[in-house]
């Protein structure tokens, strides 16, 4: 209870960083930064609840490659304690982050996928 507590206290006080140093963050995903030059897709966002913990869904999309997603994430989530767990994909806790891409209207579609390890 104590880790949730943390982590919660934690997400607030990244949250109201951000906001004071313009960093976005994920609307379904509070501590989970937006990475510059990506908009969230509005109304993609799917979030469930369950006893082993959320699973939650949401896309955004840019004029970005790939590669700059999967460095700016792979340089700034081990900061949010998450490690690598495969290509695209970070755990933490006892969560999983799943990066997938795609593309729509010449623009890279990043989808974010949160659910229990």
């Amino acid at each position: 209870m104590a880790r949730v507590r943390f982590t919660i206290l934690i997400g607030i006080c990244l949250a109201a960083f951000g906001a004071l140093a313009g960093e976005r963050f994920l609307s379904a995903i509070a501590d989970l930064p937006l990475m510059p030059g990506l908009t969230e897709a509005a109304g993609s966002a799917v979030v469930f609840s369950k006893p082993e913990g959320r699973i939650v869904e949401v896309a955004a999309h840019g004029a970005v490659e790939r590669a700059a997603v999967l460095g700016f994430y792979r340089r700034t989530l081990p900061q949010l304690g998450w490690r690598p767990d495969g290509k695209g994909a970070f755990v933490r806790d006892r969560e999983r982050l799943a990066l997938a891409f795609s593309r729509a209207s010449g623009q890279l579609v990043v989808q974010f996928s949160l659910a229990p390890k």
